[in-house]
């Protein structure tokens, strides 16, 4: 079950349904129990190898590569700029470069040819039921969780 709240967009002043995360999130040894289960690995092994897919991910991609999990997706750095820029080609440097963010990519399948093709998006493409939350957020976070919603309008 995913839940929405009632958001009016400062923007436009229109109201749309905003996402909301209500519990915790997932840790790394409860999807490792969860794998555990769908395969024939231990519980142990899959987290020990969770626990290193974050460096190994950042290798990769720090050579400039981007890195595609099956099933899953991909996974690339882009660099954050000065908000200015610069004038000539020549003047462009690294020093320009603020930060990196990382960006991910659900995988996408296809099915069919033609006119009748279709694609399906990794991750996103599963039946969810929205209903609207009622509860208290900030207290179902924590104090000191930052609240994490997204938007789609």
């Amino acid at each position: 079950m995913a839940f929405y709240k009632k958001a009016q967009m400062k923007v436009n002043g229109k109201w749309y349904p905003k996402s909301v995360l209500v519990v915790s999130p997932a840790t790394t040894e409860q999807v490792a129990k969860r794998i555990a289960a769908e395969s024939t690995v231990s519980p142990a092994d899959v987290q020990a190898v969770l626990i290193a897919l974050g460096g190994v991910l950042g290798d990769f991609m720090a050579q400039g590569r981007s890195v595609k999990l099956d099933g899953i997706g991909s996974f690339y750095f882009t660099a954050v700029t000065t908000k200015n820029g610069v004038d000539k080609p020549e003047d462009v440097n690294a020093t320009l470069i603020r930060g990196i963010r990382v960006r991910f990519l659900p995988e996408t399948r296809y099915r069919g040819a033609g006119k009748g093709r279709v694609s399906t998006r990794g991750l996103s493409d599963v039946n969810i039921d929205w209903e609207e939350w009622k509860g208290d957020e900030k207290a179902s976070k924590g104090k000191k969780e930052k609240e994490k919603e997204h938007t789609e309008p």
